[in-house]
């Protein structure tokens, strides 16, 4: 592993003091300075982290954990499921990017996780009947949003491994306060 690349529990601990910071902000605080997309533009990006997150409008990544340009590997999808699409890009932040830390981002008041709770038609369905093998028969949405966060770090861990230094975890965040919980998820 290069110098420059964080371990798993110096990239957690940096995500934590990040979103300490933006609860305590009114604006964001991640360099998105030009100097900062030239820099990674011509050096290519370094994330700390891949975050997995719900497309859910209040759930920014990058903002959340006070973070820029090049610092995190987002990827999002409704209901922060897995499928194949979500591990290969996984799979290439760690062995392309030097992430070694993995964070299933869930958060209160998911749509898709209601959604889930529910009959639904269409395209939607791939993502509420992943949803539903997590949830099962759970009806409080914040015991079946850990459930679903549970299950993709567990798609996870049973997809990547024999990686050296990677950390695979789950968190909520609470769009009420801001607040990431990194220790609801056990």
């Amino acid at each position: 592993m290069q110098e420059n690349y964080l371990s798993a529990s110096d990239a957690l601990d940096k995500l934590k003091s990040g979103n300490l910071v933006y609860v305590k902000s009114k604006t964001s605080r991640g360099d998105i300075s030009l100097q900062k997309r030239l820099y990674t533009s011509e050096n290519g990006q370094r994330p700390y982290a891949v975050i997995i997150a719900c497309s859910d409008s209040r759930v920014i990544p990058e903002s959340i954990f006070s973070a820029g340009i090049g610092e995190l590997f987002v990827v999002r999808v409704a209901g922060n499921v897995i499928d194949n699409h979500q591990l290969g890009s996984i799979e290439y932040a760690i062995n392309n990017l030097g992430c070694r830390l993995v964070v299933v981002l869930g958060h209160t008041q998911c749509g898709a996780v209601g959604a889930a709770m529910r009959q639904n038609q269409g395209y939607i369905k791939f993502i509420t009947d992943e949803i539903k093998l997590a949830i099962g028969e759970e009806v409080d949405p914040f015991k079946a949003s850990i459930l679903n966060i549970r299950r993709s770090v567990a798609r996870i861990k049973a997809s990547i491994k024999d990686v050296d230094g990677v950390q695979i975890t789950g968190a909520i965040y609470h769009t009420d306060s801001g607040l990431v919980d990194f220790g609801v998820i056990k």
